[in-house]
């Protein structure tokens, strides 16, 4: 008797088309290198070169304790995105960029909104979801889900950092900036104002620092104390390029000998 044929079997779906594949232990390089690649791609196809990252807290509101800082954010963010604009180039300078959730985050996004201006985002999703405020530029909207690859993207393109009052997250990220500065693994500097210094210099003794050896007098160097959006303005202008980089940044050279 002859045998039945059997059904053929399903096909597998191809590996990079394979869901299960993508979310496993596995797959985690894959994921990573997306993560890399996609922001990479897009920065490149809308020519954003520089930005000028905005830290600080996500609890900051207009009218809370703190209020005055989100609107002194959403000033500052408004006259540097107005002045760059005024910058000749066929490129995007100097953006606004914040971590896209809301507070001194909102408020970044949402002066620059205000200026007419194009504003990234770079979101990440947290245990108390993170939704991206509204004000960021749609296509320069970006959802992550590991945070160094975050911070990779808050790095590579800054030319400078604003650090409003924050806890945790904002010290980790402006900690990182200043030890990337401090170690020169960065082949251009980066402009650090921390804007707000009565809270700075209260819950961090800068000083203390210096006094115990941990840093030295230099390192004082690397970062400006700010009140107020004009000054802070003021100091952005002089420490940046009013001329485009030639090409546009590929990752920064180590500076180890």
């Amino acid at each position: 008797m002859k045998a039945r044929k059997s059904d053929s079997p399903a096909i597998p779906p191809l590996a990079y088309k394979d869901a299960k594949f993508l979310d496993s232990d596995e797959a985690r390089p894959v994921r990573i290198l997306a993560e890399y690649l996609d922001p990479l791609r897009i920065f490149c196809r809308e020519q954003v070169h520089e930005t000028i990252v905005f830290f600080g807290s996500a609890r900051i509101t207009p009218d809370g304790p703190l209020g005055r800082y989100y609107q002194d954010a959403r000033e500052l963010a408004k006259l540097i995105t107005t002045w760059s604009k005024s910058l000749r180039s066929n490129c995007h300078r100097y953006v606004v960029c914040s971590g896209g959730g809301p507070g001194i985050m909102e408020a970044a996004n949402r002066g620059a909104s205000d200026a007419g201006g194009r504003t990234i985002g770079l979101n990440i999703g947290l245990p108390h979801e993170q939704r991206p405020n509204p004000y960021i530029t749609r296509e320069l909207s970006f959802e992550f889900h590991y945070f160094f690859m975050r911070k990779l993207w808050f790095a590579h393109l800054a030319r400078a950092i604003v650090a409003f009052p924050g806890g945790f997250g904002t010290l980790d990220e402006m900690m990182e900036i200043l030890t990337l500065q401090q170690t020169q693994k960065l082949d251009r500097p980066i402009t650090v104002l921390l804007y707000g210094s009565q809270y700075w210099k209260e819950i961090i003794n800068f000083d203390a620092l210096v006094r115990h050896g941990t840093i030295s007098p230099e390192d004082l160097k690397l970062f400006s104390f700010v009140d107020d959006p004009a000054a802070a303005l003021s100091l952005l202008q002089k420490g940046l390029r009013t001329q485009p980089e030639e090409k546009p940044p590929a990752f920064a050279h180590s500076c180890t000998p």
